[in-house]
């Protein structure tokens, strides 16, 4: 909240008419007064010491507020003059109190201890009623929300029984009244409860006693303490005032309790029903504290700059007279709201009355001589005052204190705000500006914009031209407005020198902020409330109007993380409004990402590329130099981080050429992030994998290799060349590595062209080449195994070669790869299993014993083999096939475990032959029942799928004697391992078997 004090008390009540009892009467004084509540005009009622009592009439229409909303001066001078209506004796003596009986249309007065009835418009004389003297106070039961205290005839009236409750009066059958009223009258140190009865109906009674009254005895209340001088009767319960204190009672049961006592010196005890809030007002020298209906007391202290001489109620305010003075004071804070003089010092006792109504808008001071009426001015003109005198805060509690009491409506409530936001705007405090635009329901943020940019521009008629009252000058650049601002202050230093008072803020006389600093503050706050209004319903050329010229703001600042933020994010944002700007600033990230959300996809691509070309590229593969520059504290980020940002743009983009233009300079700073553009699967259409292969560097075999990869695995390609290619590359890349390690081998651990081979070998990959090479090579049946083998025939990829050759049939090469090459035995013999003919474990036995090229027999192999498979094989042949130089020992023994191996298959050959002969003859008739087929698979055999000739290639045989070759089988999902051994239920088979289902 703003800082700027209050220059003087605020207007609550202007002065409205006045009434000068000397000309009706010089031989009398003002000695009590009361107003009604309920008639119009509002009506005046002045006692006097000479007892009489005159009417007046406050014509409440006629104020006296100007034209141009200013408020009148203190002086009463120029006020109309209150309207006599008419006068009535009393009696000789002072009119001490006078209560108006409004919905009877009565006034009731005490004088000279006796109460006096006469009807509100004074046309009769006043009539006393029949009741003992020595009354010293009287006041009528208050009942909340205006219920009366009448007494009818009916016996379920809820009053009535209230009366029967208090021990009152039964009515009889056949008696009525016509009006009725209770009443507590104070004698000496009890109090009396009676119902005023007007009119009785008996029979006897003339129409003049019918039109006057008596008083009913309901009830009397002894051991008062002290004599009473003030009271208030507010639903059950009384409060009364004597010389020792305050005291409730009880009207029902007739307890009394001692709320508190006064000391003994104090000025007369003094009570006041509030009933705006319902409560009490008991009243100890300057201080007024406020109970409830309990007596508790509820709230602060009211503490009175002086000894008052009486005390009234205005909306949320206590009236006090005292010295010729009138003072309001709030009812919540205490706070003195304003001080109006009404005649001078030492002018005598003052009495004032107000409206027994909580919305009541008159008060009527009195002195001896002179009765003066004030009246409230309204809610939006005291705002408006305390706006003129720059007293925001008095403001903002009145407004919040209107609406607690629901008497602002919400609208008002937003206008009031919005109207406070622009006067702090133009007295430099932001920030408490906007936090006032911020509680406007109703204010649009397009009001904001002409302190943004000069018009005229593209919002300009957006724009709602309010005077917000006509309290601040019209919107301006909020350049203009700092210095409109300055140069304020800088003429209200002038001035105070001068002795002149000004109403500026003190701390921004005394220390004057730098131009600068304010406009930065501006800026800071206008954004946070453009930032609060994009969350806002708004249409959409006001949201293009608020994200636009928040970029502007952002720029002001060069706040580049809020500009980037907000143009990566969903805006509004109008390009053209915002390019010129942002290339000139150099802000090209803040354009690339605008562009991006625009789906401008080349545009923001190319600025992209634009920024990598700013950054060598040892700057995108050394990331010391990433931290090198994040310390030096620039703005700057890294090439990998630009081809990030450009590669999220291609990702989604179909635009095939704009991918392929700009796929270059992406795998330059970056291979993974140049793959996943080219493997994306957020795009629509995908793109066409020839154009691809042709624009992907040759240098960038990986690239080239990982999207080929995502073809064949992902995408299900089943183009030959594209397999062609993959497999050649992947081989290339493998001699490329064998060679490369070989070279390792042969370098000095430390050596520097060791450390340069080694950073040579990072890879997008996580499996070696090779080992992905042989996947590849033994799952694809798509690639052309010669060219393939033509291109590693001189290298040293001899399992690769193997299983080439094994895809081509060459038996006999890949036994020799397999055994003498690699030296795997368990390889060798799995493949001899594979063939499925005896004659190829002898053909491998006679690779172990005569290896050719002058190595050396592998009797260890050949032994093992004669272990594992030597029943397969023909002992005369093996004995022609062994060695001379084969030790005797060895050779005996393993051709005496392979002659037990023969016997013992044979043996076991015979017991299952047996077996098979012993099962159940239902079993075997059943089995026979059963669809028997003898399929011979050759290779002229076609697949059932696609009709592609099987050859030499694996295939499955399903359950229903389908038959398909591998490429059909794996495209149904199936899990297949190269040997065929994960086919589940189904037979894998090679050309020549039989199968029998």
């Amino acid at each position: 909240m703003s800082k700027i004090e209050p220059t003087s008390t605020r207007f609550v009540i202007e002065p409205l008419s006045q009434f000068d009892l000397s000309t009706h009467s010089r031989t009398t004084t003002v000695r009590s007064i009361a107003i009604t509540s309920l008639s119009n005009p509002t009506i005046l009622y002045v006692g006097t010491n000479s007892g009489t009592l005159f009417s007046l009439s406050a014509d409440t229409n006629d104020s006296n507020t100007s034209q141009n909303g200013t408020v009148p001066s203190d002086s009463a001078s120029f006020l109309h003059k209150l309207s006599f209506i008419r006068s009535v004796s009393v009696s000789d003596s002072p009119v001490d109190a006078v209560l108006v009986l409004a919905d009877l249309g009565k006034v009731l007065l005490l004088s000279d201890g006796s109460l006096f009835l006469v009807d509100s418009e004074l046309s009769n004389r006043a009539f006393r009623l029949g009741f003992s003297k020595g009354v010293a106070v009287v006041t009528r039961r208050k009942m909340r929300n205006n219920e009366s205290e009448g007494l009818g005839f009916d016996m379920n009236n809820q009053n009535h029984r209230f009366l029967q409750k208090l021990g009152g009066l039964i009515v009889k059958d056949g008696e009525t009244q016509s009006g009725a009223c209770v009443l507590a009258l104070a004698i000496g140190r009890k109090l009396v409860i009676v119902e005023l009865v007007l009119g009785s109906g008996k029979s006897g009674k003339s129409d003049k006693d019918f039109n006057n009254g008596s008083l009913v005895v309901l009830k009397e209340i002894q051991c008062v303490d002290g004599v009473v001088s003030t009271m208030v009767w507010i639903d059950d319960s009384i409060f009364v005032g004597t010389v020792n204190g305050y005291s409730l009672i009880s009207c029902v049961s007739g307890q009394s309790s001692v709320i508190f006592s006064l000391p003994d010196v104090s000025r007369p005890p003094r009570l006041k029903l509030l009933h705006r809030e319902w409560r009490v007002l008991l009243l100890v020298d300057n201080v007024g504290v406020i109970v409830d209906v309990q007596g508790q007391p509820v709230g602060g202290s009211l503490v009175f700059r002086h000894g008052l001489q009486s005390v009234g109620e205005l909306s949320f305010y206590v009236v006090v007279v005292s010295d010729g003075k009138i003072e309001l004071y709030n009812k919540k804070n205490g706070v003195c709201a304003q001080v109006l003089p009404f005649g001078g010092e030492g002018i005598g006792p003052c009495v004032v009355a107000s409206e027994e109504d909580k919305s009541g808008k008159i008060v009527a001071v009195a002195t001896a001589t002179k009765v003066v009426c004030y009246q409230k001015l309204p809610s939006v003109e005291q705002i408006k005052d305390l706006l003129r005198k720059k007293n925001y805060k008095g403001a903002i509690c009145l407004v919040e204190e209107l609406e607690s009491e629901g008497e602002m409506s919400k609208d008002l409530l937003s206008f009031i705000h919005a109207q406070v936001g622009f006067l702090l705007l133009f007295d430099l405090h932001f920030e408490e500006a906007v936090d006032h635009f911020l509680l406007s329901d109703t204010m649009q943020p397009s009001e904001i914009f002409p302190f943004i940019m000069r018009d005229p521009n593209r919002w300009s008629l957006l724009v709602p031209r309010n005077r917000y009252w006509g309290l601040h000058p019209p919107p301006a650049p909020l350049e203009d407005v700092v210095d409109d601002g300055l140069m304020t202050i800088q003429r209200a230093s002038f001035l105070r020198k001068a002795g002149v008072e000004t109403i500026v803020d003190n701390d921004l006389f005394l220390n004057p902020p730098n131009r600068a600093d304010l406009l930065e503050s501006a800026i800071k706050n206008i954004s946070r409330y453009l930032e609060a209004s994009r969350e806002k319903k708004l249409t959409q050329s006001v949201s293009e109007g608020v994200d636009t010229l928040l970029m502007y703001l952002y720029r002001a600042l060069n706040r580049t993380e809020d500009m980037e933020r907000l143009a990566s994010s969903t805006n509004c944002c109008v390009v053209e409004e915002l390019e010129h700007m942002l290339e000139e600033s150099g802000h090209l990230r803040t354009l690339a990402f605008l562009y991006a959300s625009k789906g401008m996809s080349s545009k923001a691509v190319s600025i992209w590329r634009i920024l990598a070309r700013n950054y060598s590229s040892s700057l995108w593969k050394d990331p010391a130099l990433d931290n090198i520059i994040q310390d030096s504290g620039e703005n700057l980020i890294s090439g990998k981080a630009i081809a990030a940002e450009a590669s999220k743009i291609l990702e989604e983009s179909s635009d095939q050429d704009l991918i392929l233009q700009h796929l270059g300079w992406i795998a330059d700073i970056s291979q993974v992030l140049a793959v996943e553009v080219l493997t994306s699967d957020k795009r629509e259409i995908q793109l066409s994998p020839d154009e691809v292969v042709t624009s992907i560097d040759p240098q960038k075999v990986e690239i080239l290799q990982r999207y080929l990869q995502w073809l064949i695995e992902h995408q299900d390609c089943f183009d030959t060349q594209l397999h062609t290619l993959y497999a050649l590359s992947l081989a290339k890349s493998a001699i490329e590595a064998f060679e490369f390690e070989n070279i390792s081998e042969n370098l000095a651990s430390g050596n520097t062209e060791r450390k340069n081979l080694a950073t040579l070998r990072n890879s997008i990959f996580q499996t070696p080449v090779r080992e992905r090479l042989q996947i590849f090579l033994q799952s694809s049946d798509l690639y052309d195994p010669e060219e393939v083998l033509d291109l590693i025939e001189g290298s040293e990829l001899w399992l690769e070669k193997a299983i080439l050759y094994r895809r081509l049939g060459q038996e006999t090469l890949v036994l020799q790869i397999l055994a003498l090459k690699l030296e795997d035995s368990e390889a060798a013999e799995q493949y001899c299993a594979e063939i499925g003919r005896a004659d190829a474990y002898m053909q491998l036995l006679e690779m172990y014993l005569d290896p050719q090229d002058g190595k050396d027999p592998m009797f260890t192999a050949a032994v093992r083999l004669l272990h594992n498979h030597g029943e397969s094989l023909d002992p005369l042949q093996v004995l022609e096939k062994l060695s001379p130089d084969m030790p005797l020992q060895l050779a005996s023994e393993t051709l005496l475990r392979m002659f037990r191996a023969r016997v013992h298959h044979h043996r076991q050959g015979q017991i299952v032959h047996s077996l098979s002969r012993a099962v159940d003859i239902d079993a075997r008739l059943s089995r026979l029942d059963e669809r028997s087929r003898h399929v011979q698979i050759n290779d002229e055999s076609l697949c059932d799928s696609c009709n592609a000739r099987l050859g030499t290639k694996l295939f499955a045989m399903y359950p229903d004697d389908t038959v398909v070759c591998y490429k059909c089988y794996r495209r149904q999902g199936e899990s297949v391992s190269v040997s065929g051994r994960n086919f589940k239920e189904d037979i894998l088979i090679k050309p020549g078997w039989l199968v029998s289902r």
